[in-house]
């Protein structure tokens, strides 16, 4: 998968995030569960583990954990119990690899690799407990949609380098700012400042995996293009908290 192709794909799944976040909060659980799909069917290929079932099982188990635990959580706060499910996601994935036979070759990075699987799977939760913030949907509605304008920027060839980054990340508080100002719950500040989170977010990861030999693999490359989106969740529900 290209460059260009990865950026879109991101920007589609930004934009299905966008739409359903708009229906209600329980498509928006639903979008976010695709997300970690997404990323757990690719991360052991992203990051060449071994044992790619395994870390497939826990970073799956952990990333709907995480959403499950956020839906059902009553009263704030919302996230009081993901904790909990990153600590059960560790001894499970320590569980897998004493379970592993063969002698256990790269073990270390194994376990370093699934464990920051957990952390990336466990920030889809981000966009559930931002749809229950005061700004609600229309705050992951605004954030949405700036990572998708710029994921989108990504994908032109003028996004290369450090101008194209900052391109991205302009373009994305701009969105930002254009979605806040047409949603009644979201100040046009706080859409700024998300707006320029998910820019940043995208141009970081479109860096970062251009480095990365493995995304000529289709597996790779599905969690590379999942990644930005779900990230960006925990750190929407960040600034909204801060800045709203």
């Amino acid at each position: 998968m290209t460059v260009t192709s990865r950026a879109v794909t991101t920007a589609v799944l930004a934009t299905l995030l966008a739409v359903a976040s708009f229906v209600g909060p329980l498509w928006t659980t639903g979008a976010a569960a695709l997300l970690v799909l997404l990323l757990a069917w690719g991360w052991a290929s992203l990051l060449r583990l071994p044992a790619e079932g395994a870390t497939t099982l826990v970073v799956l188990v952990a990333g709907l954990g995480g959403l499950a635990v956020t839906w059902f959580t009553e009263g704030e706060p919302v996230l009081r119990n993901l904790p909990a499910v990153i600590a059960l996601s560790l001894v499970l994935a320590f569980v897998a690899q004493m379970l592993r036979r063969g002698g256990r070759p790269r073990l270390v990075e194994s376990v370093s690799g699934t464990t920051a699987g957990i952390v990336v799977a466990v920030c889809a939760a981000g966009w559930v407990a931002a749809a229950r913030t005061d700004a609600g949907e229309d705050l992951v509605t605004t954030s949405a949609v700036a990572l998708a304008v710029a994921s989108a920027v990504s994908a032109l060839p003028v996004a290369a380098g450090w101008t194209g980054s900052l391109l991205a990340a302009a373009l994305g508080a701009g969105a930002g700012v254009g979605a806040a100002s047409a949603l009644p719950e979201v100040e046009p500040v706080l859409g700024l400042v998300v707006g320029l989170v998910a820019g940043l977010v995208a141009a970081a990861l479109r860096f970062l995996f251009d480095r990365q030999p493995t995304l000529a693999r289709r597996r790779a490359a599905t969690a590379a293009v999942a990644v930005p989106v779900t990230v960006t969740g925990m750190l929407v529900l960040v600034v909204g908290r801060l800045v709203a």
